[in-house]
């Protein structure tokens, strides 16, 4: 979709960057936290000259359209812009995440002309960088430890020539509902021989529902994987990973985030990933996944180990259907319900420290791996809110979170990643509780999201934020802003980056572009660009606000 005007003057850029960074000295962000050898290289001192070559015509449009083409018109401006370290710790960073399918099951890059548009573009906003889904299933595909980065690295050196940083995601998860999915990334095909030859890889409910988007935590230190365990596997690829890329870290790769679950989330699969979208709406339970061999076996040794056998044959009866009011479920129910019995808090603790125990061991690996590399590793946790005004918090505990009225189950999560040197990232910053309330009574998005900023601000943890859904709405804008301000202010030195999720067809069209750039200026905390042509100003209202002349600006992502 193209931002026009087709009778209008035409703006054509392009752009070149040069980058001069060096380790900061003696400076910590959070200084009451025991820095690793990474985080101490993490601060650089950044300077960037950003050279634009920008052509008007007062006549002629750019082609059907009116799209950016470097052709157009006959007056030629050259400016030169310097971004000062200053400014951009007052501000906050805007990332964009690319689409799903930016490397196709090849290896190939999918649509590079649109992409390399669309990143000028981005560029042009003063966004500092793109997230990049990195695919275990794409990149490992066939064989293990036979690796195709080629796809990525083309998207590496385009982020280079537009001037933007990279964070990469180490996506070990499965993507999309099944082969029909068009974004449909299984998990690697050697991966899929092993879980055929024995199921109980892959997480399983009561009912015996097997769910393939990621492998069990419960066989995390076994050789299930061709002899090497799952963490080995996630260890080799993330060394492979540092190895082919190690010219761009710290320099275009600034950040890596390690998957740890199902969309990339610390937590078990309760609820398929497909259905989160609005598992919410329908105010779904979720499942409990403990029910292959390996799960009930570490849920059977604990269980013995307190002298209490029958409690280690399986999960919690009395959890009701998915869509069941948890008020009528026995285990979920507020004032009797059996999660706050000794068993519930028996059943809740194993199972949320298991997950505490997954998360540590990738996060340990992670910061071996990356260490002395000068990136930033981060993790995620999910945005499940829709029980959160409930005593029990049912869809948070069956995911993992061993959340209820009486008990912080993000604390614990959130030090983890603490000691590891890890930035928390966390969703649903564009939603209100005023809108989600008059279709869930219980549901609450910013109680949620208050709990997390205040461990993290309690831990000293940094931040990136991101949105649950793609809304371009001044309301969800502000939103961010405000919620990004609960964490940031008071802070000495805040640390606070958002990802917006994620960049399609429907961003670049007109009155959403406008939205998403002034996001972008309101975010920084600064005007991007003060171009010297004898002007002082915003250069985003000298091209778009002029009396005299209106400019049109064609992105297309498709």
């Amino acid at each position: 979709m193209a931002i026009a005007s087709p009778s209008a003057p035409t703006f054509s850029a392009s752009f070149c960057c040069t980058r001069t960074e060096s380790p900061a000295t003696a400076f910590s962000r959070f200084p009451s936290i025991a820095l690793t050898n990474s985080q101490r290289n993490r601060t650089l001192r950044l300077t960037r000259r950003l050279a634009v070559s920008s052509r008007f015509n007062s006549s002629t449009p750019s082609g059907a359209g009116g799209s950016v083409s470097p052709d157009n018109g006959d007056l030629q401006y050259e400016f030169f812009h310097g971004f000062s370290p200053q400014r951009r710790r007052r501000g906050s960073p805007v990332f964009v995440t690319l689409p799903v399918d930016a490397v196709g099951p090849a290896g190939q890059v999918r649509r590079r002309k649109a992409m390399a548009q669309s990143f000028r573009a981005l560029a042009a906003a003063g966004v500092e960088g793109v997230v990049m889904e990195v695919w275990w299933g794409l990149v490992e595909r066939d064989r293990p430890r036979v690796y195709n980065w080629q796809g990525y690295l083309e998207i590496i050196a385009l982020a280079r020539r537009c001037g933007l940083k990279v964070r990469a995601v180490m996506a070990f998860h499965q993507c999309g509902t099944g082969p029909g999915d068009p974004h449909w990334i299984p998990l690697p095909l050697w991966v899929l021989e092993e879980i055929d030859k024995n199921p109980d890889l892959v997480y399983s409910d009561r009912f015996g529902r097997k769910n393939m988007e990621y492998i069990s935590l419960g066989c995390d230190v076994l050789p299930v994987l061709s002899g090497r365990s799952p963490i080995q596997a996630y260890t080799d690829f993330m060394t492979n990973f540092r190895d082919a890329f190690r010219p761009f870290l710290g320099a275009i790769i600034t950040g890596i985030q390690v998957g740890m679950g199902p969309a990339g989330e610390l937590r078990y699969p309760s609820c398929p990933s497909q259905k989160l979208t609005w598992a919410w709406r329908s105010r779904e339970l979720g499942e409990f996944q403990c029910y292959d061999k390996y799960m009930l076996a570490s849920l059977n040794a604990c269980a013995r180990e307190i002298g209490m056998r029958e409690w280690g044959d399986g999960g919690p009866i009395g959890t009701g259907n998915l869509m069941q009011n948890p008020e009528q479920t026995e285990f979920f129910k507020s004032d009797t319900g059996s999660w706050n019995t000794p068993y519930g808090q028996f059943f809740l603790e194993w199972y949320s420290g298991m997950l505490l125990l997954h998360g540590e061991r990738i996060c340990k690996e992670a910061e071996t791996v990356f260490r002395g590399t000068e990136v930033n590793t981060s993790a995620k946790v999910a945005g499940i809110h829709w029980h959160y005004s409930t005593q029990s918090h049912p869809s948070e505990l069956t995911a993992g979170y061993y959340n209820t009225l009486t008990r912080d189950g993000y604390l614990p999560i959130v030090r983890m990643f603490g000691k590891y040197g890890f930035t928390l990232c966390c969703s649903c910053f564009e939603m209100q509780d005023k809108d989600e309330k008059q279709i869930n009574p219980v549901s609450s998005p910013e109680g949620y999201l208050k709990q997390l900023l205040l461990a993290a601000r309690m831990c000293d943890v940094p931040l990136e934020g991101e949105n649950a859904a793609s809304n371009l709405d001044d309301g969800s804008f502000q939103q961010v802003v405000k919620m990004s301000k609960f964490y940031s202010d008071g802070l000495e030195k805040p640390s606070f980056s958002f990802n917006f999720v994620r960049m399609d067809k429907n961003m670049f069209e007109y009155q959403n572009w406008v939205r998403f750039t002034r996001f972008v200026r309101q975010m920084s905390n600064a005007n991007i660009f003060r171009a010297k042509l004898g002007f002082r100003g915003d250069i985003h209202q000298f091209l778009t606000s002029r009396s005299d002349a209106k400019f049109g600006i064609a992105f297309a992502y498709c």
